[in-house]
């Protein structure tokens, strides 16, 4: 019996109409997406993005170069390395005052399939060396030495001391001109050049160079040189500066790696120092830390102090604080020569030299000399000094030097001296007179002396520290002994240029005479831009740049040779930080003291009266 299949009409199927609906539906969704992407992307291409920022306007590549924008730069890769290559080899391309870009690839090797590579290698050089030796010829030693170099690698690989890489290094330069980049590029070849280290600059694969120096961690020149991982260590870019000696005293802390920055003036090329700062950078703090830690040492200190600076320090060690003035009882006669003289120097010598050092006072003194004016007082200095017997068969042991009123005297029985007599009054009988006319008075045997000209007007100063500095020389010359001599403000000397090229011979000579002199000053621009300013920063084997102003920055960086980072340093070092230079060598320090000594010299005015309170209520105390 057969049955006939029961046809069921599935329920809730949808109709036409309910599927028409919904495809409109559809599309109308999809016209609603479209119509949104299409507003943002129109809202998009308005605004300002990252890309649009750091773009350059136009990129064009050349065959040897990219110029992007206004800016030309070409990379230069590294193809072959010596035998030898010592830590830090690229610190003298990475400390170039040019902008650059490195790029440094590692890729790892296998030591299992450089195993077999050099076991094939050790094969054929011995196999060389023995047929070289069965043959009779002579031995070969870049063969035997590759073979030595060879078996150590091979035993280190075994032993997991050492990996094998491939390294590459490419650096980018750029530059505003083609022939800037050129001598550039040239300087680079040269620096890898000196140690043996050959590079080639990008011939055609200038976009694939510039490309590879990118922080995108893209090789596209794929140039590597087979290395070990000893040499990889070598070719860590980041050095520490070390900057420290085995003897000498602490300067400051290096702000580069917490090291100590102990050093010896005395055993560098010449022990003189420029200090540079703008007001309240601690300088001043600076030096007499030095000054105390000097003296433990047994080295004699001379300070010359414009504002009364290191008298809390002069009385804390016993020293001698002379105070120069009009009314002072301490005078210092700029007529004085050098006390016991060696056979090395002729007294005719002396005397000349004196003439030439009071003539450049005098010209400061008179505002000035003509030609006649100034060989008037040639005749009449050397006529002052034969007046006391000062003559070049005299016995400079035995004299008395001549003052200023001896030279008056002289003056005037001279023809046309009229007016010098005139302006020279002022010093023997006006005003000034109380400066220079009278014999010198002051003890210079104590281990720390300080010549302080704060009560003097602005326009003695000069004087007074000529005569000063003329008078402490010729005590160096007279005993040769390891001193210091530290002349704050010296800015003030470079305001005359008899003065100023006084200075320079001083700190050009004083190296013979086991001297070393410190330059202070504030006012950079005025002592830079002097012709002996920059050669006394020459001849300074020590170097202490703390923070400077915005206004002198400029020439700070042109004549110390700072990179931008230096110079940002400078600008926004706190108190007591900066830059120590040390010959060829520099880092950035910290200037610390104990708490002993910040009590002994600190400048901090707050700091003083406390002292002084604590000082009060001590004595106080104990009566």
């Amino acid at each position: 019996m057969a049955f006939a299949p029961k046809i069921v009409k599935p329920t809730g199927q949808p109709d036409e109409s309910r599927l028409r609906k919904e495809e409109e539906a559809v599309k109308k969704k999809a016209a609603a997406e479209t119509m949104i992407l299409a507003e943002e992307r129109a809202y998009r291409e308005g605004t300002v993005s990252i890309k649009d920022i750091i773009a350059p306007s136009a990129f064009n590549v050349e065959t040897g170069f990219v110029k992007l924008g206004d800016i030309f730069c070409r990379t230069i890769f590294v193809i072959t390395y010596p035998r030898y290559i010592s830590v830090g080899w690229s610190s003298p391309i990475l400390n170039m005052s040019v902008t650059m870009d490195i790029g440094m690839f590692f890729y790892p090797v296998k030591s299992a399939i450089i195993l077999k590579q050099l076991r094939n290698k050790v094969g054929a050089l011995e196999a060389q060396i023995n047929a070289d030796a069965e043959k009779g010829a002579p031995r070969d030693p870049i063969r035997e030495t590759a073979l030595r170099d060879i078996e150590e690698l091979r035993d280190n690989l075994t032993q997991g001391t050492e990996h094998f890489f491939q390294f590459a290094f490419y650096v980018t330069v750029y530059a505003k001109t083609k022939e800037e980049l050129d001598q550039t590029c040239e300087d680079i070849e040269n620096v890898f050049g000196g140690k043996l280290i050959y590079s080639r600059k990008v011939f055609y694969q200038s976009e694939q160079g510039f490309n590879s120096t990118l922080p995108l961690c893209n090789d596209e020149i794929a140039v590597a040189f087979n290395m070990n991982s000893s040499p990889i260590a070598a070719s860590f870019p980041f050095i520490s500066a070390e900057l420290t000696s085995d003897d000498g005293i602490l300067y400051g802390i290096n702000r580069h790696n917490n090291s100590l920055i102990l050093f010896d003036r005395f055993s560098l090329q010449n022990a003189n120092m420029v200090v540079f700062a703008t007001s309240g950078a601690g300088k001043s703090y600076a030096i007499k830390l030095e000054i105390l830690r000097t003296m433990m040492m047994g080295t004699d200190i001379i300070v010359i102090d414009p504002e009364m600076e290191y008298k809390h320090l002069c009385d804390a060690v016993g020293g001698t604080y002379i105070n120069i003035s009009l009314s002072s009882e301490s005078k210092v006669n700029p007529f004085d020569l050098p006390r016991p003289v060696g056979q090395e120097i002729s007294v005719d010598d002396i005397i000349r030299g004196a003439v030439i050092t009071v003539k450049g006072l005098l010209r400061i003194m008179l505002g000035g000399l003509t030609t006649e004016q100034d060989s008037i007082i040639d005749r009449a200095l050397i006529e002052t000094y034969a007046k006391k017997d000062i003559t070049p068969d005299a016995d400079l042991t035995k004299v008395t030097p001549p003052i200023m009123q001896d030279l008056e005297e002289i003056l005037e029985g001279m023809e046309g001296s009229n007016e010098l007599v005139l302006k020279l009054k002022k010093f023997t009988e006006g005003t000034f007179s109380g400066l220079f006319n009278s014999p010198t008075n002051v003890d210079v045997k104590n281990q720390l002396v300080v010549f302080s000209v704060r009560d003097l007007e602005d326009e003695l100063r000069p004087l007074a520290i000529y005569a000063i500095v003329n008078y402490i020389w010729n005590v160096v010359r007279s005993e040769r002994k390891k001193r210091i001599l530290a002349i704050d403000e010296a800015w003030w000397l470079m305001q005359h240029e008899d003065s100023a090229r006084f200075i320079f011979a001083l700190v050009k000579r004083c190296r013979k005479y086991f001297l070393g002199v410190t330059t202070i000053t504030q006012d950079v621009n005025d002592f830079l831009r002097s012709q002996y300013g920059q050669a006394i920063v020459t001849n300074s084997a020590l170097q202490l740049l703390l923070r400077q102003s915005p206004a002198a920055i400029d020439l700070v960086q042109k004549v110390f040779i700072l990179t931008e980072g230096e110079k940002y340093l400078l600008l926004e070092s706190a108190v007591g930080e900066g830059i120590f230079f040390a010959g060829n060598k520099h880092a950035a320090i910290k200037v610390v003291a104990s708490y002993t000594e910040d009590q002994i010299v600190t400048t901090n005015p707050q700091q003083l009266l406390d002292i002084e309170a604590a000082k009060k209520e001590f004595e106080k105390e104990n009566q």
